[in-house]
């Protein structure tokens, strides 16, 4: 790895409209660089101390698939369970066929939550969800409105296309239902306690913490950001625990984590949160032909399947990458980034605080990626 271009990068980011940048790699559990620059708010008088903590988004989806796999590995989930084994109201599902409503002809799963193949969406203002917060209001539950999704059509029959969506939210409520805890309590339990990351917790709602980042909103075409306010929409009432989209943490923390996976599952105080087997699941593409194309049409990823909840690269030739085949991870709407690569024991996490970012992730991602492999 070339840490001074690496280091050049990051910095330069600045002139691209990021207020600040926060990485961290790691090698075979060895801390082997940390970068930080910018400010921590938009008036520029506070400068980053590396402390920093940030809405992670989407990168919770690599927690709760860690989450899920372990009760797979202790044989209390199956992936081609149906979902309504452990949420009976799953049992009947419509799905949206030429403009009608109609029964559901194929049984939703579990392997199709993981792999965004359950033909859910994104749609946070489903009638199912209105409806659930007008009755119930912050009290409403992780599973009372999970539950409230499939009161609209599915988009269409589970594993037929691939949809990035709230699947992930629904895990959330399995991993409750089978272990008896809410979700924050076994993430703290069997991921956080462990790995001794004492920084990750649920925002809800948004704690007046000193060390959240400031986060902006990013013109993609002049390259600027402005501060908005802190807020994470996915965490839809303060009892809701969202598995796809819900965590505060951050870059130490995450590390901790990323190293872990990246490591076959055993963490640097050789505490072991997955095996090496169950890694290996977690990135092996699920996507058959169809469901690839749609991750490139919809998502732009280029050489990458996907796996339980992460990407993982399949042809570097494709999308001209110089790392390897492999590698996996997943990224976060305010731009975060984490990548693992079990081959090399590597884990690089990187934070920024910037939402519609697509710069993110058509270009800085993929840079970040390259300059790993880069001597």
């Amino acid at each position: 790895m070339n840490f001074e271009k690496i280091t050049s990068y990051l910095d330069s980011l600045e002139a691209e409209g990021i207020p600040s940048v926060d990485c961290m790699i790691y090698k075979n559990h060895e801390l082997v660089y940390r970068h930080f620059n910018g400010y921590a708010d938009s008036a520029k008088t506070k400068r980053m101390q590396g402390n920093e903590l940030y809405l992670m988004f989407s990168a919770t989806k690599l927690i709760t698939m860690t989450a899920i796999l372990q009760l797979v590995e202790k044989g209390k989930i199956d992936l081609d369970q149906p979902v309504s084994l452990f949420l009976p109201d799953y049992a009947s599902l419509n799905v949206w066929k030429e403009d009608q409503a109609v029964p559901a002809q194929k049984e939703l799963l579990v392997r199709h939550l993981l792999s965004m193949q359950s033909g859910l969406d994104y749609d946070l203002k489903r009638p199912g969800i209105e409806r659930v917060i007008n009755e119930k209001g912050q009290q409403a539950t992780t599973q009372e409105l999970v539950n409230a999704l499939i009161e609209s059509p599915l988009k269409f029959e589970p594993g037929e296309h691939f949809e990035y969506s709230l699947s992930h939210d629904v895990v959330g409520a399995i991993i409750e239902v089978v272990s008896g805890m809410s979700l924050k309590e076994y993430f703290s339990k069997n991921i956080f306690d462990p790995l001794e990351m004492k920084d990750t917790y649920f925002a809800k709602p948004i704690n007046e913490n000193q060390r959240l980042a400031a986060q902006y909103m990013y013109d993609n075409d002049n390259h600027v950001s402005t501060e908005m306010e802190l807020s994470c929409c996915y965490q839809l009432t303060e009892s809701y625990e969202s598995g796809g989209a819900g965590l505060i943490s951050c870059v130490e923390d995450y590390g901790k984590f990323a190293d872990t996976l990246a490591c076959g599952g055993i963490s640097a105080k050789g505490i072991r949160i997955l095996e090496e087997d169950t890694i290996n699941l977690m990135r092996t593409n699920m996507l058959g032909i169809t469901q690839r194309e749609e991750l490139v049409n919809k998502m732009g990823r280029v050489g990458y399947g996907y796996g339980c909840g992460v990407q993982v690269l399949l042809d570097p030739q494709e999308c001209n990458a110089k790392a390897p085949s492999g590698i996996f991870g997943w990224d976060g709407a305010a731009g975060a980034c984490i990548i693992m690569d079990p081959s090399n024991q590597i884990a690089m996490v990187y934070a920024q605080h910037v939402r519609g970012c697509s710069y993110a992730y058509a270009t800085i991602h993929p840079m970040l990626r390259d300059l790993l492999y880069l001597q």
